[in-house]
């Protein structure tokens, strides 16, 4: 298959450490333990590309595994003209890994995977020739997924619905990282937490056009899943940071002034009540429990209604303009040239 590439600088940013030649595509690979997929891997990638048109580059970012698939991406840098290895310096997970990918692809449009050979490379030049269709995001949707039902698939399709719904982004497969980005789309986003699976809800904030098409899926034939119920609250957490971000990512005061506002309302009216009590039916009102009520309310809407002005002002340094990478990186090994004559 092959396709032509429309490149457009739509977000106004360049993208991220470009080199003289920039390919029209980089394939960031996360890798944590996947020593015995990494030749399957690799040999799947130039295969599904090599006949396409498409200039490329592979980019494995290595998270710290501790079963040689460092040292194995080490040894094959030296004989595949695409691979481009970043190792990491511990394993930091599957976000930091993905936000290094972003940072050292040099392609024009980036395509992620996971290494364990569940997504196919095959479905590369699709999402690819999707994305030139004029799309920011193209997302794969693993339509027939070979997971265990109890563990994989019924958790991944309540979470999928729940963040559909809280996000707005109608995608069937939130958890696919089989998907295909323009470069200045990425430069825009920062990740930490958990954030990488919810990267369509993010370039959605950012008003980027996103759709997703079905790819094939397989099911996994070396190691063992990373992935488990055990990051279920951790997903709850980063979806509420979604949420807020897409609702009052810009304007915080809309949400803590709000709810301080009627909470220093409702503790002015208490006091008011208590008041005419107090002195126009002369009753004892230091033992009723609504006094309290009134102070804590009125306490609790002055500290939420500053703690909004001050919300105001720290998202004007809000935590991406920092530039401060949630990764350290070891060593990046570039490929190595061949020797001339």
């Amino acid at each position: 298959m092959s396709a032509s590439f429309h490149f457009s600088s739509r977000y106004g940013h360049p993208t991220l450490g470009l080199s003289t030649h920039q390919p029209d595509l980089s394939v960031v690979v996360p890798i944590y333990n996947e020593v015995e997929n990494l030749p399957h891997l690799l040999e799947a990638i130039a295969t599904a590309l090599e006949h396409s048109g498409i200039t490329y580059e592979i980019l494995c970012v290595d998270d710290g595994s501790k079963d040689g698939s460092a040292e194995l991406l080490k040894q094959l840098s030296s004989h595949h003209s695409h691979l481009r290895t970043v190792l990491l310096r511990r394993n930091y997970g599957q976000t930091a890994a993905m936000a290094a990918g972003f940072n050292y692809a040099q392609g024009r449009i980036i395509v992620t995977l996971d290494g364990d050979l569940q997504n196919d490379p095959l479905d590369i030049p699709l999402l690819v020739a999707k994305l030139n269709e004029g799309y920011d995001l193209v997302s794969g949707w693993r339509k027939d997924r070979k997971d265990a039902t109890l563990t994989r698939l019924l958790p991944s399709k309540i979470a999928n619905l729940l963040i559909a719904r809280v996000t707005g982004v109608q995608l069937h497969d939130y958890g696919c990282s089989l998907k295909a980005y323009r470069s200045e789309l990425v430069s825009d986003m920062n990740l930490y937490g958990e954030l990488h699976r919810f990267l369509p809800a993010l370039a959605f904030i950012e008003g980027a056009r996103i759709t997703e098409v079905p790819v094939r899926h397989h099911a996994r034939r070396f190691g063992h899943s990373k992935y488990g119920l055990g990051r279920t609250l951790r997903v709850l957490a980063d979806l509420l940071t979604i949420y807020f971000m897409k609702r009052f990512l810009t304007r915080p005061m809309h949400v803590f002034g709000l709810w301080g506002f009627v909470s220093i309302l409702l503790g002015l009216g208490l006091a008011g009540y208590l008041a005419f009590l107090k002195i126009g039916l002369g009753e004892s009102i230091g033992d009723r429990p609504l006094l309290i009520l009134a102070v804590v309310l009125l306490i609790t809407g002055i500290q939420l209604f500053s703690f909004g002005l001050l919300a105001e002002l720290l998202m004007r340094t809000y935590h991406e303009s920092q530039n401060r990478p949630i990764y350290r990186v070891r060593e990046v090994v570039e490929p190595s040239t061949p020797d001339t004559p």
